[in-house]
């Protein structure tokens, strides 16, 4: 017989709070609670503070049926996936069957006097949560074609930061980090071209994996560089279920070529979390030689408090490896956005995938308009292509020679570099000063460009908060296909330190 209640004496009490997906299984393997009962107190929760956080572009009608559906399962004592019963919200650039696709712009919007496009098939990564048997709860906000660091440009309106309303929350997975910031939801569906996955994690104090370049499928995700940086990953609350969710959703799939080098561990990525995982690692720091920007004085500050901590662990740190090969000369030399060369030819496809029928002319012919043009939000993304010959060549890949070169560079010196400190990662914060505030467009980003350009993985950790309280993130990086040792390590290091409180959410007034 349950003992427990739903509604206690304070009727918007939300008993989930910081939930991970372990303490849920242990609820529902020991009916505790229904799936049905966690979903529909999730639903209630978003329900009550969304209009001040704006985080969901679509609610998924059918969370509750298909909770009960897991429910059914349960009882009749059938099998269920890894992610049974587990909440996930899907930001709004990844395909999903009963939903527009809007891309976060207003022509492509029915609800704005758009046109609507409708997906005829689930994006690779959906179908795999499906398989897992996780509860979808909605698609997330964006910034309009993904393109900036915060979701102002959205036909829904912006998103806020759930730590603080007044903060940037970061882009352009903004929805999703505020949803798993702001306990909607345990686990989160980012994508990154730029910074995208890491800086909404960084900016609202949420666990984000920035994966290798062709571990996850995108095969069904509104591209920016679909051929050359694009990736998906998780957003989490802790590094364990950040890890449980890579294991569903990495791998090969044969409707996306690049994965065909996805490198998978035999045992998961779980059997990588050790508290231990520090001990006897060479990591290296942020230093002048890596990129001169300079972090503020209370980064550096939150950074050494950090480097004592690994210290502590067993680690062993190395100050600026890069003085033996410099990359701060060679990263003032490149595009940091280099690889959209892409762009028409990928976007192309994704119409393509979207409905056959569909091409990029067509969508924008019938949408009355086009995103590169002045005052759109692909204006300055695209002015460096030739844009009108590369509309004309969409179904032909461009020659991708300069980005393969630049590529190819920055991993041979980050190889080198690691195999001559005999570094195992680095270890450095994510932003170089504190979160900045909504109306600002930039944000302090340490290696974004590095990153994104050479495909390594990289996830970034609650590591504290300054003094204003916003939050201060750690990111780990190391070799292509290393996720278990930087999960790890970022393990051990959570373990050991913390650094995430759950934000105390508002009601607008």
């Amino acid at each position: 017989m349950k003992t427990h209640s739903l509604r206690s004496e304070n009727q918007h009490l939300f008993l989930f709070e910081e939930i991970t997906i372990e303490q849920l299984h242990k609820l529902y393997d020991t009916g505790e609670y229904t799936v049905e009962e966690v979903i529909r107190s999730f639903l209630e929760r978003i329900e009550q503070y969304e209009s001040t956080y704006n985080a969901f572009t679509f609610m998924n009608e059918q969370a509750l049926t298909d909770a009960k559906t897991i429910d059914a399962k349960r009882m009749r004592g059938e099998k269920v996936g890894p992610l049974a019963g587990i909440p996930v919200v899907v930001k709004e650039a990844v395909d999903m069957v009963g939903f527009p696709s809007t891309f976060g712009w207003a022509p492509l919007a029915k609800h704005t006097g758009g046109i609507e496009l409708l997906p005829q098939k689930d994006a690779t990564i959906i179908s795999r949560l499906k398989a897992a048997d996780a509860i979808i709860l909605g698609k997330t906000n964006i910034p309009a074609f993904s393109c900036a660091y915060h979701a102002n440009t959205s036909w829904k309106g912006p998103t806020y930061n759930a730590v603080n309303r007044k903060l940037t929350p970061g882009g352009s997975s903004s929805g999703t980090a505020t949803a798993v910031s702001g306990n909607f939801t345990v686990l989160g569906v980012a994508e990154e071209t730029a910074g995208s996955i890491q800086v909404p994690a960084a900016a609202q104090g949420i666990v984000g994996i920035k994966p290798s370049f062709g571990l996850i499928p995108t095969t069904g995700v509104t591209p920016l560089a679909g051929s050359t940086r694009d990736v998906l990953g998780p957003h989490a609350r802790t590094v364990r279920d950040a890890a449980i969710m890579l294991d569903v959703i990495a791998g090969y799939s044969p409707d996306d070529a690049k994965t065909i080098s996805s490198t998978i561990p035999e045992k998961g990525y779980t059997s990588f979390l050790s508290s231990h995982a520090l001990k006897g690692k060479k990591i290296g720091l942020y230093g002048p030689s890596w990129r001169e920007t300079k972090m503020t004085a209370e980064t550096e500050a939150l950074y050494k408090k950090s480097i004592s901590i690994l210290q502590s662990l067993g680690a062993e740190v190395i100050e600026d490896p890069f003085h033996v090969k410099p990359l701060a000369p060679y990263m003032k030399t490149i595009d940091t956005m280099i690889g959209r060369e892409s762009f028409f030819y990928d976007l192309n496809q994704y119409f393509k995938n979207l409905d056959p029928s569909l091409n990029m002319e067509k969508v924008f012919l019938k949408a009355g308009a086009i995103p590169w043009e002045e005052d759109q939000p692909l204006a300055s993304f695209v002015r460096p292509l030739e844009a009108d010959k590369a509309f004309e060549n969409a179904d032909r890949l461009p020659d991708l020679t300069r980005f393969k070169e630049t590529k190819n560079e920055l991993l041979r010196t980050i190889t080198y570099i690691m195999a001559e400190q005999q570094l195992d990662a680095f270890v450095y914060p994510t932003m170089l000063e504190d979160v900045p505030t909504l109306d600002r467009e930039d944000v302090a980003t340490s290696t974004i460009s590095e990153i994104n350009i050479s495909g390594l993985p990289l996830i970034t950790i609650p590591a504290g908060f300054y003094s204003n309280g916003s939050p201060f993130n750690l990111a780990f990086f190391s070799t292509m296909w290393s996720e278990g040792d930087i999960l790890g390590m970022a393990y051990a290091y959570e373990k050991a330190a913390g650094g995430r409180i759950a934000p105390q959410l508002v009601k607008k007034e």
